[in-house]
């Protein structure tokens, strides 16, 4: 089968002709249809990810496809049955091996692009803001970053919660796509001062971070107090340093998170998250932003895309053959 493999660190993506993999017990065999594409995505092939499989590895961390063989003892599924999984490596290839239970059963109404766009931005921003964060109905969510992948998901939701939502984002193109998903308030990041248009606005009470560096600090100094943060990522390739003396004067609150964390420590909290986004998908609340879609044959494109920034929302590659 083929596989859009990382051979070496730091370089593109080899297309390879690997053997088609077997479940084992409690696992299941998929035919992938298409593989979202995420940030973790470049880091892994740098190697810089705080997972670092084997060499040589496939890429893709969440994938949509559908069931072709059963493991010993799987009962929860069936073939020939459309699931969504995130599984951290493999979304890159014709079929992937799974564990059974990290596989979310889809709805006849969701695409495949849909799908493979879904648990990762969706996902992440559900658990951050609702499970970690506690967003209340009328509060003031500050979400950086927010026309990129989860970013967008965080405006979506956050207004979906109840919220009063500030969206940062480079440019106006890509604040329109943030005011399109729901935003409230625009800054741009290129020319505006983010710490006096937060605070102009009233400041924030949760602020969504995948980008760190000065955002963040401009980001801290605009809380309110009791604020939560959350620092989910670090795009600009700067992790910040957090002042303490910040937090203990204002009361603020910094949340750790990494979302894939859960599918080891508690898994519950994913697929509980899971079935109130699929239930608001299937009610209309809900759709990803999907800018491009390309072929497995130009994976190194579509993370390219990722990389200069160049994509808004989500990044999808389709699997045929």
């Amino acid at each position: 089968m083929r596989a859009m493999q990382v051979t070496q660190y730091d370089q593109p993506l080899r297309l390879n002709d690997i053997p088609v993999p077997d479940p084992g017990p409690g696992e299941v065999q998929v035919k992938v249809h298409s593989c979202g594409l995420n940030f973790g995505d470049l880091l892994l092939i740098k190697g810089t990810y705080q997972e670092k499989p084997s060499l040589p590895f496939t890429l893709g961390m969440e994938l949509c496809g559908t069931v072709t063989a059963l493991g010993e003892g799987v009962t929860s599924l069936s073939v020939g049955q459309r699931i969504a999984a995130y599984t951290g490596v493999h979304g890159l290839a014709d079929y992937a091996v799974m564990a059974a239970d990290i596989c979310v059963a889809i709805p006849d109404a969701m695409t495949d692009i849909d799908a493979a766009a879904f648990l990762i931005a969706y996902g992440t921003s559900h658990v951050a803001l609702d499970y970690k964060a506690h967003l209340r109905p009328g509060e003031r969510l500050l979400v950086l970053g927010a026309s990129g992948g989860v970013g967008l998901t965080a405006v979506e939701l956050g207004k979906l919660m109840g919220a009063e939502v500030i969206a940062v984002a480079r440019g106006a193109d890509k604040l329109e796509v943030a005011q399109a998903a729901g935003a409230d308030h625009l800054i741009n990041s290129d020319s505006d001062d983010i710490r006096t248009q937060v605070k102009a606005l009233g400041g924030a009470d949760v602020v969504y971070d995948p980008i760190g560096g000065d955002q963040f600090m401009a980001a801290l100094r605009a809380c309110n107090p009791e604020a939560r943060i959350l620092p989910l990522g670090f795009a600009s390739g700067t992790v910040p340093q957090i002042p303490a003396n910040i937090l203990l004067v204002k009361n603020l609150t910094v949340i750790g998170y990494y979302w894939g964390g859960y599918t080891r420590v508690n898994p519950a909290v994913l697929t509980d998250s899971f079935k109130q986004l699929i239930a608001w998908y299937v009610d209309g609340k809900i759709k990803p932003h999907v800018s491009n879609v390309l072929p497995l044959e130009q994976a190194n494109e579509a993370l390219e895309l990722l990389r200069t920034r160049k994509a808004t929302g989500k990044v999808v590659v389709t699997i045929d053959g």
